[in-house]
């Protein structure tokens, strides 16, 4: 595609997404990997909230989260996802829908115990998603995992990753009077070729 230039070249939507969350980590003052990720219930009913992307590997997106949290149940339930990341600095986005699988391995322990000790303590003592009766009892709930598990909390077992394996990535920069340019990357399945079209503002 000879107009697919500048920012947008490249035959790897992976290391465009990197090259391009490089340029924001430069830019953005808070949480330049903040995607909005969106999931739908048993009933259809959307949900959205912010997470961080925290590893593009080879063929997909990893964020981390409490596999018993309203999110991963509804990842559970649908097996697909969606998510957007836009930086303002940039006047850039990109959009991703696909797949999702569970990113339980040493990876997920190697991030876990990057972490602080406080931020461990925290992912034993939340049942998140879960009502809470005041932050006094979640107060109570962290200082008694934090006497159980110590200074060098492990990994909990309901505390862990998510793959997003995309079948369509896009690319968004903003353009003059609206007119912006926008390259969608899509395929069939994950052992298919990617097809790349421009499309409309």
């Amino acid at each position: 595609m000879s107009d697919r230039a500048g920012i947008f070249a490249g035959e790897n939507p992976f290391e465009l997404v990197k090259d391009w969350l490089a340029e924001a980590r430069d830019v953005e003052p808070n949480d330049p990997n903040a995607m909005a990720l969106s999931t739908v219930d048993s009933t259809g009913m959307p949900n959205v909230r912010v997470v961080l992307l925290k590893d593009i590997t080879d063929d997909g997106f990893v964020f981390y989260t409490n596999y018993e949290s309203a999110k991963a149940q509804e990842l559970e339930s649908a097996g697909k996802a969606a998510f957007v990341i836009h930086w303002k600095s940039l006047r850039r986005q990109i959009r991703v829908r696909g797949t999702i699988e569970k990113f339980d391995n040493a990876a997920a322990d190697a991030y876990y115990e990057s972490r602080s000790v406080a931020s461990r303590i925290g992912a034993w003592a939340s049942a998140q998603s879960r009502p809470l009766e005041s932050r006094e009892t979640l107060q109570k709930r962290v200082d008694a995992m934090r006497r159980e598990h110590g200074g060098d909390p492990k990994r909990p077992p309901h505390w862990g990753g998510y793959c997003i394996t995309p079948q369509e990535i896009e690319f968004w920069a903003d353009g003059a009077n609206r007119l912006h340019d926008r390259f969608l990357w899509k395929r069939g399945n994950v052992k298919d070729e990617w097809n790349i079209q421009r499309l409309n503002p």
